[in-house]
């Protein structure tokens, strides 16, 4: 979400993280990890090659081929705060199988081949103090959108369907459904609580962000186009917590938004993959928002690298000077990512219905199809535009519910971490 309101966020899970046992195991979780990651890509590499018959020599026929196989996963699609803003959250309201007043229905989601999202359940900062202690009903709000999204898959449940796992993603996919992820767009939804994290998780919250545009109790912010001074020069106690908490439950990690330090910080801590729901590269458009080169080196399945994608922003204000955002400028930010972190590495997360305005050629979700065939005039693989599609980003989700599983079958426990600064507890 690019909102207009831009407001100026330890104890580890297991006992012994640092002993000699533990760090064996982590290791030796970190290879299995990567013997998986290979496996993976050589099924899809086995897969793609399957295919009947040769692409076409136009570019667009080839995307659609493409897509058609391999649909979009968009990483962040803010469909329900439009419903919020536009219609007071009545549900009952909204038809998507007509034309609506934003960049995503039923009819355009066909012709752009989408076959999965995550419906952004945000919510706006509000002024909760220098401390977070002042209350607000972001929580509530929060727990409003979680309804308004499912109540539109449920609506329309012969084109969506709920998903909270990958297994249910490709069967979702295989059937020609809409696979419809959620996911939080930033920490202060959680009322500086681990166990609000936790019942998002259990209403089937997937991913969330660590901050929006403001700091919260558990990690600094970017901001948007300025970033404000840090309040804890990356992740809290707390947000270190919350990271592990996040590994535990198999909930993606969220970077988008955060500052250079939070990112780095999280990557390190992380067990399990990271993701970038909907950001851009920085050496293309100078903006805190978008991901920094020194950053983007951090991503891949090297050793001391952690495995992630990075899911690009079609924000103009993210993707070039005013008047310059356009389909083409979008594909520069891929191909940048594409280039430093490797194409194996990069998704898309359009940020439809959560921007005022859109890059030239990319208006709505039945333009996909445009940029992948700029991306096939560029070079860019069959293999290439599938793992961009979503290939990339279901293998990083894969990773995040075998880390969970891992840490589960060697006991792991929830964290009951209390924010230090709370006074009723």
């Amino acid at each position: 979400m690019s909102p207009s309101d831009t407001a100026s966020e330890r104890s580890p899970l297991l006992d012994g993280d640092n002993n000699k046992d533990n760090n064996s195991r982590t290791r030796s979780r970190e290879v299995l990890n990567g013997v998986l990651t290979l496996l993976f890509i050589g099924f899809l590499v086995g897969f793609l090659t399957l295919w009947n018959g040769s692409l076409s020599k136009d570019p667009h026929k080839a995307a659609v081929a493409i897509l058609s196989k391999a649909p979009v996963i968009d990483g962040h699609i803010d469909l329900p705060i439009l419903v919020r803003h536009g219609f007071r959250n009545n549900v009952t309201a909204v038809d998507l199988r007509r034309p609506t007043p934003g960049h995503l229905d039923i009819p355009r989601l066909r012709t752009g081949k989408l076959g999965g999202f995550f419906w952004s359940v945000y919510v706006s900062c509000a002024d909760d103090g220098e401390d977070f202690l002042v209350p607000t009903n972001r929580v509530r709000d929060s727990l409003e959108q979680i309804d308004v999204a499912k109540g539109l898959i449920e609506q329309h449940g012969d084109v969506f369907q709920l998903t909270t796992d990958t297994r249910t993603l490709r069967s979702v996919i295989s059937r020609g459904k809409v696979a419809s992820m959620l996911g939080a767009e930033g920490g202060h939804q959680l009322g500086n609580s681990l166990s609000s994290l936790r019942m998002f998780y259990d209403l089937g919250v997937r991913y969330m962000t660590l901050t929006h545009s403001c700091h919260n109790a558990f990690a600094d912010s970017a901001g948007i186009l300025t970033s404000p001074e840090p309040k804890h020069g990356g992740l809290s106690p707390l947000g270190r917590t919350l990271i592990q908490e996040m590994n535990r439950l198999g909930m993606l990690v969220d970077l988008s938004h955060t500052s250079d330090e939070t990112a780095i910080q999280a990557i390190e801590l992380s067990k399990a993959p990271v993701m970038w729901s909907h950001s851009s590269a920085r050496s293309v458009w100078n903006v805190p928002r978008n991901v920094p080169d020194n950053i983007l080196k951090m991503i891949g399945l090297k050793e001391g690298q952690k495995d992630g994608v990075i899911m690009v922003n079609f924000a103009p204000q993210f993707v070039a000077a005013d008047g310059n955002a356009t389909l083409y400028a979008v594909a520069d930010h891929v191909d940048h990512i594409g280039n430093v972190a490797g194409r194996d590495h990069v998704g898309l997360g359009s940020d439809f219905d959560g921007i005022g305005t859109v890059p030239e050629g990319l208006e709505d979700v039945s333009k996909y199809p445009d940029l992948f065939a700029e991306l096939r005039k560029r070079g860019w693989s069959r293999r290439n535009l599938a793992g961009l599609a979503g290939g990339n980003f279901v293998r990083v989700w894969e990773g995040v519910e075998r880390v969970s599983k891992q840490l589960k079958d060697e006991g792991a426990v929830a964290a009951y971490d209390i924010y230090d600064k709370r006074t009723d507890l």
